[in-house]
């Protein structure tokens, strides 16, 4: 049964400096793509950790949830709600996209910082659990929107979910979609590559199209590219497993992902569900 998809930005949050960020950028965007923001804090074995060394009750959590909320939506004039579930962060944040029809994930990770260690495995879990996209962001700060998207090509699988909201997003915040192609692609990379160009000009999408040296670290590549053209956004799609039961990610996606250059990045994962936001 398909998750019927609401105008909702979910930013799961620990209340640490990147998670404030992410929810910054996420209320930005949801000032542009008319969705409200809702604030989740997973109440987990470390939060209860650390209510107690701190002598503080369940309701400080809701206090800060508060504060963060009425600052995010004063300053953005979006509508902003909060939220908290008890459990893993790694499986409720899923139900809760489920639950919620939740359109967009931001999800800001880090080092040992703040109350849950979203980093490295653990964010790449919760990236992979969640059906609907969702965007990672560092501790670098982002302003006004998408405006240079780069949308690499590794393989043929999947263009179209990954070319809807390439369009989706390009529409929104009138952004150019940069393809950036593998330099040892095949002969059905390259024909998807035309057809996603082709796509984005009948949609009225500004492009450009560039093809990575055949030599070298492709996922290297696409970060130096991205860090080259002042990029905002990188796009890339999970891979789907047998039945979409789940979604997998390799280290190409982990390298991108995580990048020095601290560009966010969007992870698709392919659900049927993705074509009702969009409606293109």
């Amino acid at each position: 049964m398909d998750t019927k998809m609401n105008d909702i930005i979910l930013v799961p949050t620990d209340f640490s400096e990147v998670c404030t960020n992410a929810a910054s950028q996420a209320a930005e965007a949801a000032k542009l793509l008319n969705m409200k923001v809702i604030l989740l804090h997973i109440i987990n074995s470390d939060t209860k950790a650390f209510l107690k060394n701190e002598n503080l009750t369940a309701g400080s959590l809701e206090e800060k949830l508060q504060e963060l909320a009425s600052h995010l939506a004063a300053k953005y004039q979006v509508t902003v709600e909060f939220m908290t579930r008890e459990g893993s962060i790694f499986t409720e944040i899923g139900e809760v996209v489920k639950d919620l029809g939740v359109s967009l994930v931001y999800l800001g990770t880090h080092g040992k910082v703040g109350l849950q260690h979203l980093t490295g495995s653990f964010a790449l879990k919760v990236v992979t659990s969640s059906e609907a996209p969702t965007i990672v962001v560092q501790k670098r700060a982002f302003s006004e929107g998408y405006k240079q998207i780069v949308l690499p090509m590794t393989s043929e699988a999947g263009p179209l979910d990954k070319t809807r909201w390439a369009v989706y997003i390009a529409k929104k915040f009138n952004a150019t979609i940069h393809i950036f192609l593998a330099g040892e692609a095949n002969e059905a990379v390259y024909n998807a590559s035309k057809q996603i160009a082709g796509y984005l000009a009948k949609n009225n999408v500004k492009y450009t199209e560039r093809t990575a040296e055949k030599s070298g670290n492709f996922s290297k590549q696409v970060i130096d590219y991205a860090t080259t053209t002042n990029s905002d956004l990188i796009m890339i799609m999970t891979n789907p497993d047998k039945g979409f039961g789940k979604f997998l990610l390799g280290s190409y996606d982990e390298d991108i992902i995580f990048n020095t250059s601290q560009i966010p990045v969007m992870c698709i994962n392919p659900r049927k569900f993705n074509y009702e936001i969009l409606k293109l």
